[in-house]
């Protein structure tokens, strides 16, 4: 993305896309992300912008990050997510917060092998 273009420019394209991606409805993602199927509609065809709340529901629905619907990132899939994760890490303390670490670390290890045996 170009410094000179803004944001908003990418959301209507990129918020299609991930709703396709996931396969979902312009009604399943409103019942998702808690608006109107209507509201979803206009988000789509750029005669309404979000909120910063209707982002973040809207990312939070699609499980995509805002970056990615801002145009900021090219991978909808990215870090989606980390931020729940690491909000939540950082609330934890001692023994807790190791057992979280060694899980996440346990499950990510589980993935590359199951990408790797595919």
């Amino acid at each position: 993305m170009s410094t000179s273009t803004p944001p908003s420019s990418h959301f209507s394209r990129r918020l299609r896309a991930a709703r396709e991606l996931r396969e979902l409805s312009q009604g399943k993602l409103a019942d998702r992300a808690k608006l109107q199927a209507s509201a979803v509609s206009h988000f789509e065809t750029g005669a309404r912008k979000p909120s910063f709340d209707n982002l973040r529901r809207l990312a939070d629905a699609l499980e995509v990050t805002t970056d990615y619907l801002l145009g900021r990132a090219s991978d909808p899939v990215g870090l989606a997510g980390t931020e729940r994760i690491h909000r939540n890490l950082g609330r934890l303390t001692g023994s807790d917060r190791r057992t979280a670490e060694d899980m996440i670390e346990m499950l990510a290890m589980r993935a590359s092998r199951r990408k790797v045996k595919r």
